[in-house]
C-alpha cells in the first residue's frame, strides 16, 4: 500500500495488461505545493508546508519531503513545525491553484468528455469511447501524465480499472509521479490483500469498528456475512460495502455534479468570548456561502455551524431550513440560532457555517408567496457589485467599524488532501 508520504508505492510496468479497464482516476501529486514549486523553483526537493505561518493555523498541504517527518494536511501548524522544524512555511494561494487546476482540466478534456471533477486536483475520467482515437486506457493514462507534465508543468499519478473505486485505490497507490493499471479480471486478486481502510469512502471510526471485529482486509469484508457487517455499519453500509469487496461499482462518471456541502470558517488569531463578534462573524460567514450558492445555481436545504474552543474540543449543530435558500439572511439566522443553544463555557477558536443538502436552484417549485423576495432582491444587487467591483466593495453595516484583527484571513475550506 502506497501511503501519504509516498512509501510503499506501487507502480505498472511499461508493458502492463490493461484489459478490461476504462476508468482513469487522476490525481495531482502534493497538488498546491507542487504550484507553488513551479512558480519558485527554489523550493523543489524542500520540506514546503502550505499554510498561514502562524501556530493557530493549520496545514493546507504539504510536499511528500515535508510529509516524511509526519505532516499531514488539516494538521495545527504548530505541530508541523515541531515534527519539522526546518519546513519552509508558504502563504495559500488560492487564486493561483485555481488557475492550475483549470489547465489541468482542460488537458483531461482534450482525450474526452466524460470528466469528473472530484476536487481541485483529481478527477475521473471515462475513456472507453476514446480507444479508437487515442489507444487503450493504460495508453491514455500514460498520455495524460505526459501531456500535463509539458504543458502544466506538475507531475499526476493514475490508476486504471474497471471501476471508480478501484480506480481510486490504484492511483493513490501509485503516488507520487506513478501510474498502476488493475486489469478487470484481476480486480479481485487486487483487492484481496488491501486493508479496509484502504476502501474508498471507509473512515476511520468504520475501519476500527471493523477491526475490532477481526474484519482487517478486505477478503475478510468478502468473507464476512452481510448480517454481521450489518451489525457493525449498519445495513445501507453493510451492502455497499460487500459489493466494494466483491469489485462490484455501478457508479458511472458524472460529467455534471453538485457540490454535497459549501462552507466557510475561521480560525481567530487571538480566543474571542465576545458574543456579539461571533454572531456578526457568523452572519459574514453565512454571506460569503451564500455568495457561491448563488453562483453555483443551488440552494442549502440545511444549514450546520462548527464551533471550536479554545481547549481545541469542537461541536457542531444541524438545522433544517423551513424552504431550501441561498439567501445569507436566512443561512446566518439559522447559523445564530444554533449559535444561542450552544454552551459558551469557554472562548472560540474557529468558528464556521456550511449549507449542506444542496439543490438546484428552483427546483422545489414556486410557492404562494416568497418571504425572503426583499433579502433575494438586496443580495442580488450584491452579487452585481461584488462582480465587478470585488469582495470588499460592500458590506453590511453592522461590519463597518469591525477590525478584522479578530480572525487569520479567510478562504474556502480546501479539499480533502488526497495528495
Amino acid at each position: 500500500m502506497g501511503r501519504a508520504d509516498g512509501s510503499g508505492r506501487i507502480v505498472s510496468s511499461a508493458d502492463a495488461d490493461d484489459t478490461d479497464t476504462g476508468i482513469l482516476h487522476v490525481d495531482m501529486d502534493a497538488f498546491y505545493a507542487s504550484v507553488e514549486e513551479l512558480d519558485d523553483p527554489s523550493l523543489r526537493g524542500k520540506a514546503v508546508v502550505i499554510g498561514a505561518p502562524d501556530g493557530r493555523s493549520v496545514v493546507s498541504s504539504a510536499s511528500y519531503e515535508a510529509r516524511r517527518y509526519g505532516v499531514r494536511s488539516a494538521m495545527p501548524m504548530g505541530q508541523a513545525l515541531r515534527l519539522c522544524p526546518h519546513a519552509i512555511v508558504v502563504l495559500p494561494h488560492f487564486e493561483r491553484y485555481q488557475s492550475v487546476s483549470a489547465q489541468v482540466m482542460d488537458v483531461f478534456r482534450s482525450f474526452t468528455p466524460l470528466v469528473e471533477p472530484l476536487s481541485i486536483d483529481e478527477a475521473f475520467l471515462d475513456v472507453r469511447g476514446a480507444r479508437r482515437l487515442w489507444g487503450s486506457p493504460g495508453q491514455i493514462a500514460r498520455m495524460i501524465r505526459e501531456k500535463i507534465l509539458a504543458e502544466v508543468g506538475i507531475t499526476a499519478s493514475v490508476g486504471v480499472a474497471a471501476t471508480k473505486h478501484v480506480a481510486k485505490m490504484a492511483s493513490t497507490m501509485a503516488k507520487p509521479d506513478g501510474l498502476l493499471i488493475v486489469p478487470g479480471p484481476r480486480t479481485q486478486e487486487f483487492l484481496d490483500p488491501k486493508p479496509v481502510r484502504a476502501i474508498w469512502g471507509i473512515g476511520p471510526k468504520a475501519a476500527e469498528l471493523l477491526e475490532s471485529r477481526a474484519i482487517r482486509t478486505i477478503r475478510d469484508v468478502r468473507e464476512t456475512p452481510v448480517e454481521v457487517l450489518e451489525r457493525v455499519i449498519g445495513p445501507a453500509g453493510a451492502q455497499r460495502l460487500a459489493q466494494l469487496a466483491r469489485g462490484f461499482d455501478a457508479r458511472e462518471v458524472q460529467t455534471t455534479r453538485i457540490e454535497k456541502s459549501i462552507g466557510h470558517e475561521e480560525t481567530f488569531d487571538t480566543d474571542v468570548d465576545d458574543v456579539d463578534v461571533l454572531r456578526a462573524e457568523l452572519l459574514r460567514l453565512a454571506d460569503r456561502v451564500a455568495v457561491r450558492l448563488r453562483r453555483a445555481g443551488v440552494e442549502a436545504a440545511g444549514v450546520a455551524i462548527k464551533v471550536r474552543f479554545s481547549d481545541f474540543s469542537t461541536i457542531t449543530r444541524t438545522l433544517t431550513l423551513a424552504e431550501p435558500s441561498a439567501v445569507g439572511q436566512r443561512l446566518g439566522d439559522a447559523a445564530r440560532e444554533m449559535f444561542a443553544g450552544v454552551d459558551r463555557r469557554l472562548p472560540v477558536r474557529l468558528i464556521g457555517v456550511r449549507a449542506e443538502r444542496l439543490r438546484p436552484a428552483g427546483s422545489g417549485g414556486v410557492a404562494l408567496w416568497d418571504e425572503d423576495e426583499d433579502w433575494k432582491k438586496l443580495e442580488g444587487t450584491l452579487d452585481a457589485t461584488l462582480a465587478r467591483f470585488g469582495r470588499g466593495a460592500v458590506t453590511r453595516a453592522t461590519f463597518l467599524g469591525r477590525e478584522d484583527r479578530h480572525h487569520l484571513p479567510s478562504h474556502p475550506r480546501p479539499p480533502a488532501d488526497s495528495e
